[in-house]
């Protein structure tokens, strides 16, 4: 006799089977818009990633150029006209953009925009600064390494997660492989890693001389008699002065080709505030107010740091001569570079600019020992004239050319030489200087890379530096390096074994089962509702 189930076994395997094919139609569905969706997000994270990338070193290099700011400012004075710190709105968008990248997550078109424009207008205007970034390296890599060791093995957990929870294996090994190798490069670039401050700290040569650049331009207005007296107060050893020669023969202090952003000649002579400083004669240059301009648009920020005292003497500076500033060098004993510009062809110095120069050099009284000479122009005639002068030369020559043409001094730009080169013209005996050091990172470099002296714009800050930021020995950074990278690697491993266990746990669960499982219990629980009414139903009243 054939036994037949009972009508509910056929009602609940029937809505098990519309249970299961409509919801795996559903999961179906899900998975190829979910997989369209990994497509679309992959592409925009790659764009957000590279954005980011770029953001940062966009960062990095406005971080590093704090030493050159006043530089930048001036190559934009010379393009507009206008004296503005041109860094505040350059630094105010990328911190914005940054801002955005790392947490908004919008706005990745115009970062990535405004960073591009950027960096090319920096190439074309200012594209020797570029250079910071190497150097900066120098200061700052063996951290950096850290850093990014740090972030990456962090990551590791993200990764980790994805690869164990993925079923593709070609997404997997994609994965693996990229990490893996960002892993491995970063295990193995202290290998590439150079910087003078990893070496003997028994070697490092005495702390170089500071020469105050323009003075103490922070403290007090540049080229002022002020503001070479504050760059003394500053322990410096040296002064250095840009000089024109004035239309009447005498050698004064002026950076600018015009006298518009460093004196009140636009009250004074407002008819001639676009002619070039050289055409006036020195009387006129006296009626000039050369520090007012300082206190209203305090080009460094510090004016409200200066007291009462300070302020009224930088209100009263007026234009600086040469031999002014020859006289209190030789008070104090310091020696006095300064950069001669020559005047325009229609000048009447033009042919005797070197000669009225030489002369004002020997009326100061200044010992010829003490006086850096810089003009390649008839140099051998002044040597014969003034014998004692420092010979020092502004273009990068061999030490064995500057030996040939008796030159015993160079001074470049800090990104004109190389660690090895700064070593060799210490070697042969030529005293490098290297401008415009303002930063303390940038001071230890140069220290460790045993330079001779640096010229500044910042000698207060300098004066706070008896030693360089960080120096280690090689075997120091070598336990460092091998340290990290072994903890890096422990914690990658751990994280890898747990998010594989964790997910494992996991895997045995889908959507679809769970979803499944719900409609099961359901279906049993109206099952067990209608038995309750059938028993009810069949007792007796």
């Amino acid at each position: 006799m054939v036994k037949h189930q009972p009508l509910q076994v056929y009602e609940r395997q029937l809505c098990l089977s519309c249970i299961t094919g409509i919801y795996g139609c559903r999961w179906k569905r899900y998975q190829r818009s979910h997989d369209d969706t990994t497509k679309w997000e992959l592409l925009w994270s790659l764009i957000l990633l590279f954005t980011f990338c770029l953001l940062l070193v966009w960062f990095y290099f406005w971080w590093e150029a704090h030493n050159d700011y006043n530089e930048f400012n001036w190559f934009l004075y010379n393009r507009s006209g206008e004296w503005s710190d041109g860094t505040v709105p350059i630094l105010a968008t990328t911190a914005a953009g940054f801002t955005y990248i790392a947490f908004l997550m919008i706005g990745v078109t115009v970062a990535l925009l405004t960073t591009v424009v950027g960096v090319i207008s920096i190439n074309q205007t200012w594209g020797q600064e570029w250079d910071v970034i190497p150097i900066s390296l120098q200061a700052t890599g063996p951290f950096l390494h850290i850093g990014a060791l740090a972030a990456v093995t962090t990551l590791s957990w993200i990764v980790a997660g994805q690869v164990a929870r993925t079923e593709k294996n070609m997404f997997q090994a994609v994965v693996m492989l990229l990490y893996l190798s960002v892993l491995l490069g970063l295990y193995l670039v202290p290998l590439y890693i150079s910087s003078p401050c990893i070496m003997d700290p028994s070697t490092l040569k005495p702390r170089p001389n500071v020469i105050g650049h323009q003075g103490a331009p922070m403290l007090a207005p540049e080229n002022t008699l002020w503001s070479f007296q504050r760059a003394l107060q500053m322990n410096t050893t040296g002064l250095e002065a840009d000089v024109a020669i004035s239309v009447d023969g005498v050698p004064f202090l002026m950076h600018d080709h015009t006298l518009r952003r460093t004196t009140d000649i636009e009250e004074i002579f407002p008819d001639r505030q676009m002619d070039d400083a050289s055409f006036f004669n020195w009387t006129d240059l006296q009626q000039l107010n050369a520090g007012q301009w300082f206190l209203k648009d305090d080009p460094f920020w510090t004016v409200r740091t200066l007291s009462l005292q300070e302020k009224d003497l930088i209100a009263n500076q007026s234009v600086c001569s040469l031999e002014q500033l020859l006289k209190l060098a030789s008070y104090h004993n310091s020696t006095v570079v300064f950069r001669l510009r020559r005047p325009p062809p229609e000048h009447p110095c033009y042919d005797s600019w070197i000669n009225d120069t030489l002369q004002a050099v020997q009326q100061s009284g200044v010992p010829q020992s003490l006086v850096m000479w810089t003009p390649d122009e008839q140099r051998a005639q002044v040597r014969q004239l003034a014998p004692g002068l420092i010979q020092t030369s502004v273009e990068k020559l061999s030490p064995q050319s500057l030996e040939e043409y008796g030159i015993s001094r160079l001074l470049l730009r800090y990104n004109q030489a190389s660690t090895q080169e700064i070593r060799n013209f210490t070697h042969s005996d030529i005293n490098l200087t290297l401008y415009t050091v303002n930063e303390p990172w940038l001071y230890s470099v140069l220290w460790c890379s045993d330079v001779s002296s640096v010229s500044s714009e910042a000698p207060q800050i300098l004066k706070k530096v008896p030693y360089p930021v960080w120096l280690m020995s090689p075997d120091e950074y070598r336990l460092m390096w091998v340290s990290a990278d072994l903890v890096s690697f422990a914690v990658v491993i751990g994280i890898f074994i747990f998010q594989k266990y964790r997910m494992s746990g996991m895997r045995s669960y889908n959507p679809e089962q769970i979803m499944l499982s719900a409609a099961v219990r359901r279906s049993s629980r109206d099952i067990n509702v209608m038995k309750e009414k059938l028993i009810f139903s069949g007792q007796p009243q």
